[in-house]
């Protein structure tokens, strides 16, 4: 089987999460008491003509169902629907919102699984050692403690020492400073939002490459390639940590929407622009649409993620091969 026909298989095959995730939300939107045009109904400003106009123009007035359809047949056009809050087209929030979320997950993502696979490979090579000791208990108290609170624990430290800014993404004089500059304000105001959303990612693939890799080193085949006289730099980066690095390739779909999601809370924290407040506003306000092209954008993320992770584990591990295929 070649890669493009196990794509479009695997794609085929998770289609129904990305039509049944969406339906899920909308119903549990209409089970909630009110909508959002109860509250237009209380400005005087507003006739009811007026609204009972916004409802049909977007089906709203229809039954679930048909509410639902409407809204696919426009998903396949690319159309998200429209925002009652902003007053403009989903697409054109996501959009100015998207590439500040990305890039919030982005660093953190990448991050944590560089820094926990170089840092569990080092533990798990001389388990035991001060070195192994050390971040197991750091990695522990990582897990232990919420995100929010040590949010407010980095914010507050922040604030006692004046050595990074409390929030936002740029400072007051960001458009005044050359390139390199400006990199610079935005990296310093990301550093406080990507640690707290990269520390909990960061802790739990560290346990797991440390546990993988005395794991692996321990196995025949590591004691045969030493007896061979192979260097050791070599056994450890081409053999001990190819192998151990498939349980963390294999969770890789999974942690990416999850820490997109949890992005939304950091985000709130430390007013970093991204999409964390505008759902937040979303779901208060019963913003149907904007509720919904949230969704399909972590459905989209969660089959986008299983899938380059199936392809990544093709490529560390040799031995597996794509479904199908021979040899």
């Amino acid at each position: 089987m070649n890669l493009l026909t196990y794509v479009l298989r695997r794609a085929a095959a998770v289609l129904p999460i990305l039509v049944l995730l969406p339906f899920l939300t909308l119903l549990l939107m209409h089970w909630m008491p009110g909508n959002y045009f109860d509250t237009l109904r209380l400005n005087p400003q507003i006739s009811p003509e007026t609204i009972r106009q916004y409802e049909a123009m977007y089906h709203l007035d229809a039954p679930l169902p048909v509410q639902y359809f409407h809204w696919l047949l426009n998903l396949f056009r690319l159309d998200l629907g429209y925002s009652f809050a902003y007053r403009q087209p989903v697409t054109q929030i996501l959009g100015s919102r998207l590439w500040n979320t990305f890039l919030l997950s982005g660093v953190s993502f990448l991050g944590a699984w560089l820094l926990a696979v170089l840092a569990g490979l080092a533990a798990g090579l001389k388990p035991g050692g001060w070195f192994d000791r050390a971040m197991s208990a750091f990695s522990y108290a990582a897990l232990s403690i919420p995100a929010f609170f040590l949010c407010i624990l980095f914010l507050y430290a922040a604030s006692r020492t004046d050595i990074l800014p409390l929030g936002g993404m740029r400072s007051v004089h960001h458009e005044a400073l050359p390139l390199g500059g400006r990199l610079a304000d935005v990296a310093v105001h990301l550093l406080i939002p990507a640690s707290v959303l990269g520390l909990g990612t960061f802790a739990y693939l560290f346990r797991i490459m440390r546990s993988q890799t005395v794991d692996v080193a321990s196995r025949e085949f590591v004691l045969y390639l030493r007896s061979l006289g192979i260097p050791r730099r070599m056994i450890v980066f081409r053999h001990i940590a190819r192998n151990a690095l498939n349980p963390l390739v294999t969770i890789f779909g999974l942690e990416l929407p999850a820490l997109f999601s949890g992005a939304a809370l950091v985000e709130i924290f430390t007013g970093w622009p991204g999409l964390g407040q505008v759902m937040l506003q979303a779901v208060r306000t019963q913003d149907v649409f904007l509720v919904l092209g949230n969704m399909v954008m972590i459905s989209f993320l969660l089959i986008a993620g299983n899938l380059a992770a199936d392809l990544l584990l093709v490529a560390v591990d040799p031995r597996i091969r794509l479904e199908g295929s021979r040899g």
